[in-house]
């Protein structure tokens, strides 16, 4: 790789004139910042990562707060395409990302603050965690940059995926299909599960549905095994529902595995829907009903609102994003009427 002397000497012009050039300031013509970031690009130079820290008192690297408590990591379907978009959009914006989130190979454990100075962060963003966690209150409440997906503090901006018209879009369709007798395997309790649950009772309640309290069971997100377990003891009821509603299309798999043990048919026998309309869903006899969230945006808009932070702190809007998802109905939701 070249030095930045060595590009000005290629480019016919001095160190500082190259420094302005790569640094877009005024005092540089358009023509001559265009010739010497084409120069540039040709010869293959990069300016060095710690000067241009000292200089801009910035290390363009973004930390990604990432802690899933069912340890499935970047295999956890929904939040690893949404930080496939965040990573895209950070990258195109000049920016790199480092996950982080466990104790980290250090004399004494660090508090999640305190490895985000460690390690230079330009700002964070934080998903799938306890939100309510110590550490990571004391880093909402620090002034690092930080965006949430999927939470609201009352001091950071949150990008949300609307859960409470997701359910109730899911729930009204359900409903138009002709089911009355509609069980529901939530989550395990956050705030996710909470806007979700209420907006089941609230829709269900506008159409005068009447949920008995044992068409309600919890199964953790993505847990085929409790998925299954809850599934079986819905059908086994003296009065079973019609058809069940899932925490997530992963958990979903659970079910379907249990309903088929007992030789019953979906849709003909028992209808099913999901959340978050994975790409497998579509490819499955017969397709899933589910309602898919827009990971894409949703990750891009975190990006976006990051970097807005860090480089304009004082102009940025502090107030929550919310994604719209949409229904995909699928096969498994029988019409009866």
């Amino acid at each position: 790789m070249i030095s930045m002397k060595e590009l000005a000497a290629a480019c016919g012009v001095s160190i500082a004139t190259v420094s302005k050039a790569l640094n877009d300031q005024k005092d540089v013509s358009a023509k001559t910042k265009e010739r010497i970031r084409k120069k540039a690009r040709e010869l293959g130079y990069f300016p060095n990562s710690a000067a241009k820290a000292l200089k801009t008192n910035r290390t363009y690297n973004i930390g990604v707060l990432f802690i899933d408590e069912a340890q499935s990591g970047l295999t956890h379907d929904y939040f690893a395409h949404i930080l496939d978009s965040f990573k895209r959009k950070i990258e195109e914006s000049g920016y790199d990302l480092t996950l982080f989130g466990g104790a980290g190979n250090f004399e004494r454990p660090m508090t999640l603050l305190e490895r985000t100075r460690y390690r230079g962060f330009d700002g964070v963003v934080i998903a799938c965690i306890d939100f309510s966690d110590p550490q990571v209150l004391e880093l909402v409440n620090s002034d690092v940059p930080v965006v949430t997906i999927d939470y609201i503090y009352n001091n950071r901006i949150a990008v949300m995926s609307d859960n409470v018209k997701g359910m109730r879009d899911l729930l009204q369709y359900v409903y138009r299909q002709g089911h009355r007798k509609i069980a529901y395997i939530h989550g395990a309790d956050s705030s996710v599960t909470k806007s979700r649950i209420s907006s089941f009772y609230t829709t269900a309640s506008q159409l005068g549905l009447d949920i008995p309290e044992e068409y309600i069971r919890e199964a953790a997100y993505r847990s085929t095994e409790e998925a299954r377990q809850r599934t079986e003891e819905l059908l086994s009821l003296q009065d079973p529902p019609t058809c069940i509603l899932y925490p997530d299309d992963f958990a979903m798999i659970g079910g379907i595995n249990a309903i088929r043990d007992r030789g019953m048919s979906i849709p003909d026998d028992i209808s099913i829907a999901g959340y978050d309309g994975l790409g497998i869903g579509r490819h499955m006899s017969p397709p899933f009903t589910s309602l898919w969230q827009d990971t894409d945006t949703i990750g891009k808009y975190a990006a976006d609102k990051l970097i807005e932070l860090i480089e304009h702190p004082r102009s940025t809007i502090i107030q929550p994003l919310i994604v719209e998802g949409s229904l995909i109905e699928g096969g498994t939701v029988k019409q009866l009427v």
